[in-house]
């Protein structure tokens, strides 16, 4: 049994509408921070225990579960003069397929009249209390999302509203290695872990064995004489004052207990060996055994290249028969996991490497070892030819930018050889603003039938192609070929001047064609020159275009 796809209405950063389709196998969920990967795993986890940062919702529940901009329009919406809309709701509809599943079978979900399998989990306004909110609306009571007349329910899309988290057959394990929440020194969340590991018998022999603490506590010399003088010399109260051990509540073992690795107490050791210990602890825990899907935030956080190499092989080899979703920044993560299950999410679309054209999917597919997913981790791509280019447009992105590198306001300059439309395919069904800076090699008529998807009348919003459209000419031949006056180098020359580049590269060059010749020759050492260059330079137009594009 498995989740086909996931239904997201108003939860946290969703506004409105939003699906996501699941293998049946390993899912790897790769978007720019506030893409909405977290935000995906929480409801998931949320539809199918009810549990919300550890703690059930129907006690944790609050405004900010619900989409911020939704709010905001319903509350300016109660403003006189507006029409009033209706309270908003939270919808999570978890589809699934596999064996005995019939009992959920119906069309009560967001795809009817299309019969499915699944159940839903809704946030929303409990009609009992309606005529006590539209009091509160008559005398503009209501400043903030009125959750106190909010219920949470669960149905079958069979319309079955008598379910609860025990009765759906699909379970999840949800692990955040990077979590951190301490109490009295000891990680919550790794004691956790381990007392799910102990029987209901070993939980008793240790609360047992820690009250016996209190017993040896209080009998030794020391405490003794301290708690004597407290008695006879203290004035604190009338009625007897003593030293001893917090023993409560019967679970008091679990806040004062320590984990220990190799003898050091476990928040005290390395933040990686951290992560990767809660992880397989996690995954080994009784809980994981026993759930369907394997819900895992960032696996990668704080780990080394071969520790990290260690945890993806055990997640593959140890899960083989579980449905899991990781969602990662991380480029090794999802080469090593395999791209054909990568989820790219933006703008909160989704694409898979299957949506794309075949070429371009057998592209991405055969480049693993390429950084793959800096397109989408970025609010902005200048795609460009080689790594001259690249130097140049950070530089003019420098000097148009107070200094500031393009990757400091998000701008990632990506060196993708002549493979252009690959990339663009990706950022048009994403949304992603990307400029393409490519040289005009004298045939501008060939860049406009090659980028004609992109250009004129079929122009995209955020994909701008900028080339030089100016042919430029001369007599230079270097062997028995006519010289390119049509690259970056030339182009550069163009706008600025021998003198001006003779100072930069320090050379003392007569001619242009001289400096057209070593410019060809030492493209990465001139383009480090002007790089690292003080002195004031001039760019050519197209990039100026790239770097300024509009939004």
């Amino acid at each position: 049994m498995h989740i086909r796809k996931v239904y997201i209405e108003n939860f946290k950063s969703f506004k409105g509408e939003f699906h996501i389709i699941l293998n049946k196998g390993i899912n790897i969920l790769v978007g720019n921070n506030e893409a909405g990967k977290s935000t995906i795993i929480e409801a998931i986890h949320l539809a199918l225990t009810g549990l919300y940062n550890g703690k059930y919702l129907k006690n944790e529940l609050s405004q900010y579960i619900f989409n911020n901009e939704v709010v905001e329009e319903y509350i300016n919406s109660l403003e006189e003069g507006n029409t009033a809309q209706s309270l908003p709701e939270v919808v999570i509809e978890i589809f699934i397929e596999g064996d005995d599943i019939a009992e959920f079978e119906g069309d009560y979900h967001g795809e009817k009249p299309n019969k499915a399998s699944g159940f839903s989990l809704k946030i929303c306004f409990d009609n009992k209390f309606q005529n006590e909110y539209e009091e509160l609306v008559k005398i503009g009571g209501i400043k903030t999302l009125p959750i106190e007349y909010y219920n949470i329910l669960w149905s079958t899309f069979s319309r079955d509203e008598g379910i609860t988290t025990r009765s759906i057959p699909i379970k999840s394990a949800l692990i955040d290695s990077a979590s951190n929440k301490f109490q009295n020194g000891s990680d919550i969340y790794i004691s956790r872990i381990i007392k799910e590991f102990l029987s209901s018998n070993e939980v008793v022999e240790i609360s047992q064995a820690h009250r016996q603490m209190k017993e040896f506590f209080m009998g030794t010399e020391a405490i003794k004489k301290i708690n004597e003088k407290i008695r006879t010399v203290s004035k604190i109260s009338d009625k007897k004052v003593e030293l001893s051990v917090e023993l409560s509540s019967k679970n008091a073992w679990e806040n004062s207990l320590v984990t220990y690795l190799e003898n050091i107490p476990f928040h005290y050791i390395g933040k990686g060996e951290q992560c990767l210990v809660k992880t397989k602890l996690a995954l080994g825990h009784k809980k994981a055994k026993e759930a369907n899907i394997i819900l895992l935030e960032e696996p990668e956080n704080h780990l080394s290249y071969s520790k990290l190499n260690q945890l993806i092989n055990e997640i593959k080899n140890d899960n083989e028969d579980k449905q899991i979703l990781i969602s990662t920044h991380s480029s090794f993560v999802a080469n090593k996991l395999g791209l054909e299950h990568l989820i790219l999410l933006n703008n909160k679309k989704t694409l898979r490497l299957n949506d794309l054209s075949s070429d371009t999917k057998l592209f991405f597919e055969k480049l693993s070892g390429y950084d793959t997913l800096r397109l989408i981790l970025c609010k902005k791509a200048i795609l460009v030819e080689g790594d001259s280019d690249e130097l140049v447009v950070q530089k003019a992105f420098m000097v148009n930018n107070n200094g500031k590198l393009p990757i400091e306001s998000a701008v990632d300059v990506i060196s993708v050889g002549t493979s252009f439309l690959r990339f663009l395919e990706i950022a048009e069904k994403l949304g992603i603003k990307v400029s393409v800076v490519t040289d005009n090699d004298g045939n501008v008529n060939a860049l406009n039938k090659k980028y004609k998807a992109y250009l004129g009348d079929k122009a995209k919003d955020g994909i701008e192609i900028c080339f030089d459209s100016v042919i430029d000419s001369g007599n230079l031949k270097i062997g028995d070929k006519n010289f390119n006056y049509n690259t970056l180098e030339p182009k550069f020359l163009k706008v600025n001047n021998l003198k001006k580049l003779n100072k930069i590269f320090e050379k003392d060059f007569k001619t242009d064609d001289e400096m057209h010749i070593y410019m060809k020759s030492n493209k990465t050492e001139c383009a480090l020159k002007i790089f690292e260059t003080h002195d004031e330079l001039n760019y050519p137009q197209y990039i100026l275009d790239a770097i300024t594009t509009k939004k």
